[in-house]
């Protein structure tokens, strides 16, 4: 349980130590993530990392700030430059500029001592202008939820740096094919504290709360500002009952093939209003979708993807079910899609797919990593021994990967299909 010192703590992310190493080049940052990932707390740590240095903080949420930079940014910002040397400017929420991209650019080739960084909330408005007018001028960093292992440093520093090393060892297996199985005396312990992570997610103001009633109320909170009223009122969507709608409906099918005549039916939408929503809950780090794997690129396009949430706490406040693991219907879809979230964190640049054939075989993920093609099965089972599936097997029939991965609740193990290395791993150590 946190006590009331730790409340108002400073969390570190993984992010700051590359945020921190390119801090005095001339490039801008722009950071982007949902609301009440951190960004402004990121901002904070930067602020104090310039400490004696000519630094100016701006949120852009303050009417007044935005209207001034809005009607000269060049003047607004000269304003602040009243001493000699570099000026480093740190503006929150800054996706609230009209044309960001064009304003931070003249910014940007006119004040050669400032450096700029920014952060938002939409992908969309952030990557999109920044991209057209700042090539080669800015760097792009993602701020999510706090992932389970920002959670475990957050909570319990000795149980991180296990994880660290065993997540080490997942991870070298995935890059090169290395495998150190060893017994494992920690599950137990970090077992406990990833249902909690399942249960409410990564949010730092949740992760932060002492009970249960809070973490929901914190939730509730998150869902009314910014799903319900932020992203309606900012990208302007039409219909909110239809919008609210779509997204509970989502929320209920994390794991599973979108059917999109079946989401208009229930929403009583039709396909182009509801294309355009997960469009932008996918530019508003809400959602995020997955294409299948096939070796004809154009083929992906044309089939249905697979939905995830970037927070399970989230989204398990939109269906209204915070019971335990044990007890729900739906926990092998959350343990997937937590695979997808730490997959996605471990390979930020990577592509990740699913794969399914006509005759339904299917493996939950593949991992394209370093020319490699890695199939990586989800089975939240307590294994004896090593058990592989007749869907893991056809893939590697058909592709013949190097080496594949099963994630299970407890099992440590490896084994040789043909010519691939299948490892074992606990999902908590992904």
């Amino acid at each position: 349980m946190l006590n009331m010192s730790e409340e108002s703590r400073i969390f570190p992310r993984d992010v700051l130590p590359d945020l921190i190493k390119w801090l005095d080049r001339r490039e801008a940052y722009a950071i982007k993530g949902p609301r009440q990932s951190g960004k402004t707390t990121i901002l904070k740590i930067l602020q104090d990392k310039l400490k004696g240095k000519n630094v100016v903080f701006m949120n852009f949420e303050d009417l007044d700030v935005l209207e001034a930079f809005e009607a000269n940014p060049k003047e607004y910002i000269k304003s602040f430059m009243l001493k000699k040397g570099r000026y480093y400017f740190l503006m929150d929420e800054y996706h609230y500029v009209k044309n960001p991209g064009k304003k931070l650019k003249l910014l940007y080739d006119t004040l050669e001592n400032a450096k700029f960084i920014v952060t938002g909330s939409s992908s969309l408005e952030l990557s999109g202008a920044m991209a057209k007018f700042l090539v080669g001028r800015v760097f792009f960093f993602e701020l999510f939820p706090f992932s389970f292992h920002e959670f475990l440093v957050a909570r319990d520093e000795r149980l991180a740096k296990i994880y660290e090393e065993k997540n080490r060892q997942v991870r070298e297996f995935l890059i090169d094919g290395k495998t150190s199985i060893k017994r494992d005396i920690f599950l137990k312990e970090i077992t406990p504290l990833l249902n909690e992570y399942l249960i409410f997610g990564g949010y730092p103001a949740v992760i932060k709360a002492k009970d249960y009633e809070t973490k929901r109320i914190i939730l509730k909170n998150i869902y009314d500002t910014y799903i319900s009223k932020d992203v309606i009122e900012f990208l302007k969507v039409t219909d909110a009952f239809k919008y609210r709608c779509v997204v509970r409906a989502l929320a209920t099918l994390i794991g599973s093939l979108l059917n999109y005549t079946e989401l208009c039916s229930i929403c009583q939408t039709y396909y182009k209003e509801v294309k355009r929503i997960i469009s932008i809950l996918s530019e508003t780090y809400i959602v995020k979708t997955i294409t299948p794997f096939y070796r004809n690129p154009i083929t992906e396009l044309k089939k249905n993807p697979k939905i995830y949430f970037f927070d399970l706490g989230l989204r398990n406040y939109i269906i209204g079910n915070f019971s335990p693991l044990e007890k729900r219907s739906d926990a092998g879809a959350i343990i997937e899609n937590f695979v997808f979230l730490s997959l996605r964190n471990s390979f930020p640049d990577e592509t990740i797919n699913y794969w399914r054939t006509i005759a339904k075989a299917e493996v939950d993920f593949v991992l394209r990593l370093n020319e490699q093609i890695i199939p990586i099965e989800v089975k939240y089972q307590t294994f004896k021994k090593p058990k592989i599936s007749k869907s893991l097997r056809s893939f590697i029939k058909t592709y013949n990967p190097e080496r594949a991965l099963i994630v299970t609740k407890d099992f440590w193990g490896k084994e040789e299909i043909e010519e691939t290395t299948v490892m074992f791993t606990p999902v908590c150590y992904l």
